[in-house]
């Protein structure tokens, strides 16, 4: 039985917060447990954000703006690209330094607080996520897992769904190549992305809107280890780039 549970309580996430306290003051962990922190507040707590008031549009910026967004918004976006993947002004669709392919670098301001703030992605979501299991250990002295979750959109899908773009504690995929379906047919290729699953299960308990940043996987079998670019598709072999 794997259960999910919504931390509530937490308070705001400011620049410099220990979030591993906050967390372990809010809930009784267990041994086992895998701790989905949505990327905002990790990002809040490391304080990647940026005013708007402190950025300068370059031309490229003002042109893409297409007069719909503001331009600085744009570059900031631009700052945080490393490839353009596809474009139609104003929304752009890049690829970060983390080999994340999503919308807008995956700047964003909802939720940043205050209008003119807008919130980048950690600068190492995978070093973000084994602090955040190390300092629950210390907290706790409990032995968890750790995702830092983001909302992504998907090729010929309506809508977003939660996936992790930083862990540890726990392998993010399972590999099912070699083994055996109940037809005793070989899978060759089946590939299971189980902590991209755990990211969108605990999406469903949180709720963007309710406001609760972390939720609690209790029950489900965690083993090995890795991180979030394990489950990023090498550019050649990628049929939509």
């Amino acid at each position: 039985m794997i259960s999910l549970l919504p931390v509530a309580g937490l308070p705001e996430v400011a620049a410099g917060d220990d979030l591993a306290a906050l967390i372990a003051t809010h809930v009784g962990l267990e041994d086992g447990d895998v701790v989905v922190v949505a990327q905002k507040v990790v990002s809040k707590a490391e304080g990647r954000f940026v005013r708007l008031a402190d950025v300068v549009a370059s031309p490229r910026a003002i042109e893409l703006a297409a007069g719909e967004v503001d331009p600085r918004e744009i570059e900031v976006i631009l700052s945080e690209t490393e490839r353009i993947v596809r474009m139609r002004p104003p929304f752009i669709v890049s690829e970060t330094r983390h080999g994340l392919i999503c919308g807008s670098a995956g700047v964003d301001h909802s939720n940043s607080g205050e209008d003119d703030v807008l919130v980048l992605l950690p600068e190492d979501p995978d070093s973000s996520a084994r602090a955040l299991r190390e300092g629950l250990r210390e907290q706790g002295g409990v032995n968890v897992a750790v995702i830092v979750a983001d909302s992504f959109g998907r090729p010929f899908r309506m809508g977003t769904t939660d996936v992790a773009i930083g862990v540890a504690g726990l392998a993010p995929i399972r590999d099912l190549r070699g083994t055996h379906d109940r037809d005793g047919r070989e899978l060759r290729s089946t590939l299971i992305a189980v902590a991209d699953e755990l990211a969108s299960a605990a999406d469903l308990a949180r709720r963007k809107e309710s406001g609760v940043p972390v939720v609690i996987v209790r029950g489900f079998p965690i083993e090995g280890d890795g991180s979030a670019q394990d489950l990023i598709m090498p550019r050649e072999r990628s049929l939509f780039d």
